[in-house]
């Protein structure tokens, strides 16, 4: 069973990207690999029923159980020590990365507030992309009565692109909604 995206992918963004790479190996065209989301809690340290509402925030947004991180390295300044649990974060690969970034971009980022597009400049050199969210309640799973705590978290798409403007090209084909550069006079 294959969700949306894939079909997308399938029959529209690869003979697409192959067309304007100028490549026909399919091995050789970017695909996803991973989707990373995490959620980094420094304010759990004295409250762990932070931590336990975020990880089941982003449990069900994601539709799978989150891995609690923690501490490497101990601060003073921030009232940390090593292996203290301090944020949440899921890596979805397959379909569930799939159905994943299609709601994200068909329902989650249209609810952003003041949204005119993802910063086509969050690549990091390689093809990956790294965005991030002010708050879990753009996407629908989440019940806003019963929240008690609003959390940002991180979103990386980890491609198979060798440079960022294959990614970008990639990522633009597959939906991902991106600003577009502005001309200064």
């Amino acid at each position: 069973m294959s969700t949306r995206l894939q079909k997308l992918y399938k029959e529209t963004v690869f003979p697409s990207i192959s067309k304007q790479l100028g490549r026909t190996n399919p091995h050789d065209l970017p695909k996803l690999v991973k989707v990373v989301v995490s959620m980094g809690l420094g304010k759990a340290i004295g409250e762990r029923k932070r931590l336990e509402e975020a990880s089941d925030h982003l449990g069900l947004i994601t539709g799978q159980r989150p891995q609690i991180t923690k501490s490497r390295v101990a601060v003073s300044g921030f009232r940390l020590r090593e292996g203290m649990e301090i944020g949440c974060r899921v890596t979805l690969r397959g379909q569930r990365m799939y159905e994943f970034l299609d709601r994200l971009i068909t329902l989650a980022l249209p609810r952003v507030r003041d949204f005119r597009g993802l910063n086509p400049k969050g690549f990091d050199g390689r093809g990956n992309y790294n965005m991030g969210l002010n708050e879990q309640l753009v996407f629908p799973e989440i019940n806003p009565d019963r929240l008690a705590y609003t959390q940002g978290m991180n979103i990386t798409i980890v491609t198979t692109a060798q440079t960022d403007d294959e990614g970008r090209l990639f990522l633009k084909e597959m939906g991902l909604p991106f600003r577009k550069e502005e001309v200064k006079a």
